[in-house]
């Protein structure tokens, strides 16, 4: 009879809770305040979340439709931006607003398993458009290049750079010049050393005959530096580039 009377009260202790947590989930279960924009619906919880599911991306976009977002408010107003910020949520593959979102600012446990931003969201093509969210370098060997970041530069990391181009040729004496010089047609995975007065087709292909050398057309392979003598001339294998 004892333990009857233990098991009731336990049952009704935790149906009590659960009333509360409906009644008052902004105090019961609440991991800490809201973001100061959504101040006005602090204690109405399921104007985000959904019953027993948690956060619903469909009652964000209820709110914040994505094709206005970065561009107007929840309001209808426009936004008017006091820095550079392109809205790119429109790019996006699909609406999963927590996968970058929390509204709560309280115990940081709370955003543990929450993911940081991937470009991995973005559809393909704008993955390709690096300069549409970012704005590009203004140093001087990047004021030489337009658009194609991906030959040089990874999503995942930034920096450094995963191209070294003094590992393949170094840009000392008269080689210290302009991108275009070597490389055409905007295209930094190839090169070309035929856009010189030195460097003429036919008389390349003549001084090296005259020694031996039948593969020339790869440069660097035995060119690294116009100040040192070449590499293995003329017997140096292809190898791989980083």
């Amino acid at each position: 009879m004892k333990r009857g009377w233990i098991l009731a009260i336990i049952a009704a202790n935790l149906v009590a809770l659960a009333i509360l947590a409906f009644v008052y989930p902004h105090l019961m279960v609440s991991p800490g305040p809201v973001v100061k924009a959504h101040a006005a619906i602090a204690t109405d919880c399921f104007a985000c979340h959904a019953p027993l599911r948690g956060a619903s991306a469909n009652l964000c976009i209820s709110c914040h439709a994505v094709n206005e977002i970065g561009l107007r408010t929840s309001l209808g107003q426009p936004i008017v931006k006091t820095r550079a910020k392109v809205a790119f949520h429109q790019e996006l593959q699909e609406t999963n607003c927590m996968a970058c979102h929390t509204d709560h600012t309280g115990p940081r446990l709370v955003h543990q398993n929450r993911k940081a931003f991937s470009h991995a969201l973005l559809l393909p093509a704008t993955q390709q458009r690096c300069e549409s969210c970012h704005k590009p370098p203004t140093d001087a060997m990047h004021r030489q290049i337009s658009g194609n970041c991906a030959q040089c530069h990874s999503s995942i990391k930034w920096k450094p750079a995963k191209f070294d181009h003094a590992k393949l040729f170094v840009l000392d004496g008269d080689h210290n010049a302009s991108c275009v010089t070597c490389h055409t047609a905007n295209d930094y995975t190839k090169y070309t050393c035929y856009g010189c007065h030195e460097h003429q087709p036919d008389r390349v292909r003549s001084k090296h005959l005259k020694e031996g050398i039948r593969d020339f057309e790869d440069c660097v392979a035995c060119h690294r530096s116009a100040d040192a003598k070449p590499e293995e001339r003329g017997t140096r294998k292809e190898k791989k580039r980083d």
